[in-house]
C-alpha cells in the first residue's frame, strides 16, 4: 500500500475514533442550553406565558431526543420540560402531556438512570406523587417514594433529590422527615453552571421550609 493510501487510511480510523467524543460533547452543549432555557422559564417569566414557552422548548427537546436517541441526559431534559409544561398547563389536557414526560423518564431511566446525579429517578418520582391516581392518572405514592430515593442514591447531596423528597414527605405529612431533607437541600451544593436554576430550588426550598415549621408548631 502506497504512503497517501496509509495516511488515508489513518486518518479515517481517527475520525471515526474522535466521532463519538465530538457527539458527546456536542449533546452535552444542546443539553446545557434546555437546562439554561427552562430555568429562565420557570424562574423568571410570568406564569401566563410559561405554558407557550414550555410547549416550544418541549418541542426543541423533541428534535434532541431524535438527533441523540441513545443520550440519557436528552431523554431526562426533555421529560422534565414536559413535566413543567403539563403543570404549567394544568387541568385535564396536561395529563397526555405528562404521560409522555414520564416515557422521556422511562427512556432515560433504560439507558443510564444514573447522569445527571439520577435526576431522571427523581423526576420521575416527583410526578408519581404529584400526578392523580387511576382512574384519572398513574399517580402512586409507594411508586413516588421508590423513585425518589433512587434519586437520592445517585445525588445523596444534590439539591433537586433532597427537596423533592422532602416535598414528598410534606404531602405525607411526615413533617419532622420532611425538615431534615428540606434542610438537605438548602445546604446542596448549588450548580456554578445553572446560577438561574440554583437560585429559583432555593427559592422553593424555603419557602417548603416555612410549611413545614408551620406543621410542627
Amino acid at each position: 500500500m502506497h504512503l497517501s493510501a496509509c495516511l488515508r487510511s489513518v486518518l479515517f480510523l481517527l475520525a471515526g475514533a474522535l466521532a463519538v467524543p465530538a457527539l458527546a460533547q456536542t449533546a452535552g452543549q444542546e443539553v446545557h442550553e434546555l437546562q439554561r432555557h427552562w430555568a429562565e422559564i420557570q424562574y423568571r417569566t410570568p406564569e401566563k406565558q410559561r405554558a407557550d414557552k414550555l410547549a416550544a422548548l418541549a418541542e426543541q427537546a423533541s428534535v434532541l431526543t431524535a438527533r441523540y436517541p441513545d443520550n440519557a441526559a436528552v431523554w431526562t431534559w426533555s421529560g422534565i420540560i414536559r413535566a413543567s409544561h403539563a403543570g404549567a398547563k394544568g387541568g385535564i389536557g396536561a395529563l397526555p402531556i405528562v404521560k409522555a414526560a414520564k416515557a422521556d423518564l422511562e427512556k432515560a431511566i433504560e439507558i443510564d438512570g444514573s447522569v445527571l446525579d439520577g435526576a431522571a429517578y427523581t423526576s420521575l418520582g416527583s410526578l408519581y406523587y404529584q400526578v392523580p391516581g387511576w382512574p384519572i392518572g398513574f399517580g402512586d405514592d409507594k411508586k413516588a417514594e421508590t423513585f425518589l430515593l433512587k434519586g437520592l442514591e445517585y445525588g445523596a447531596e444534590d439539591m433537586d433529590a433532597n427537596y423533592f423528597y422532602a416535598d414528598y414527605l410534606f404531602q405525607q405529612k411526615d413533617y419532622a422527615k420532611a425538615r431534615t431533607y428540606a434542610d438537605r437541600a438548602e445546604h446542596g451544593p448549588a450548580d456554578l453552571e445553572r446560577p438561574v436554576a440554583s437560585e429559583g430550588r432555593l427559592g422553593q426550598i424555603k419557602q417548603l421550609q416555612v410549611k413545614i415549621q408551620q406543621k410542627l408548631h
